[in-house]
């Protein structure tokens, strides 16, 4: 993973690159229309309020428990014993990303859900709330972290998520025998390359061309830069969206030819 030092300075040469964010120099009108309906929809929805005190709980919460961690890593902690405090800290997606998954799941409407890497549950509650009638299957490789995340739905009352605890490489491939389709994925399980690549294409048979698939920590090592060229380049990719953190992908087959897209948000 890159260093604090190195990831500031990535950001800052995305700042310099990427469009203002206000979409008036995008000439796509369907990034525009994002830009314009989701990225800069500063409403704040009916849940919002309620997941954010669960995740100021969290922040204070030093109860300990094991963690089974089958991925990269945390940038802080490798200890398997570990504080809630703690991993809220090293692993909740900040308030801004976690408003905005909340928001393209409004935006485009999926039925079925999938999230690799429930963590704590506050991801989880904004994709599942977005959409109450929607299926949100969401999966995590410890079994410990896992059961906080589903005391957390309990507490929220979100009834629409179905939580798939185990090692991705055994239980992915599972997951999406059950399902006819995969409308929406947000992929936060495992930041090296092989696993990253290796998922991407796993839920890609479940997709359409309507699909959305949100990558995490996009810059967050050169494995996942590589992860993400990869993803750009790939056949069935027609447009793409760097938020720096995270990285939209889109399958319209509208579009004529690749576009890539570097959004300051």
């Amino acid at each position: 993973m890159y260093t604090p030092f190195q990831l500031a300075l990535k950001y800052i040469r995305y700042y310099v690159k990427a469009d203002n964010g206000k979409g008036h120099g995008v000439h796509s009108p369907f990034v525009f229309d994002l830009i314009q309906h989701v990225m800069n929809d500063g409403r704040q929805f009916y849940s919002f309020e309620k997941i954010e005190g669960v995740r100021v709980d969290l922040l204070k919460n030093n109860r300990s428990i094991a963690v089974e961690d089958f991925g990269a890593g945390s940038r802080v902690n490798k200890l398997p014993i570990r504080t809630i405090q703690k991993i809220a800290h090293s692993s909740l997606k900040p308030k801004k990303y976690s408003q905005l998954l909340f928001k393209l799941v409004h935006y485009f409407s999926p039925s079925h859900v999938l999230e690799l890497g429930t963590s704590l549950g506050i991801t989880t509650a904004y994709l599942a709330t977005a959409n109450a009638s929607s299926q949100v299957i969401t999966m995590e490789g410890s079994t410990e972290v896992a059961a906080i995340a589903l005391e957390n739905f309990q507490q929220l009352a979100i009834n629409n998520i179905e939580i798939v605890t185990g090692n991705f490489d055994q239980t992915l491939a599972i997951t999406l025998e059950k399902l006819a389709k995969v409308d929406f994925v947000f992929l936060d399980g495992n930041h090296r390359y092989e696993p990253t690549v290796r998922y991407f294409e796993q839920v890609l048979s479940k997709t359409d061309e309507y699909a959305v698939i949100v990558l995490d920590d996009i810059h967050w090592s050169k494995e996942m830069e590589d992860a993400w060229a990869y993803v750009q380049n790939h056949q069935a990719v027609t447009l793409t969206v760097d938020l720096f953190y995270i990285g939209l992908v889109f399958f319209r087959k509208e579009k004529i030819a690749k576009q890539h897209f570097v959004i300051r948000y």
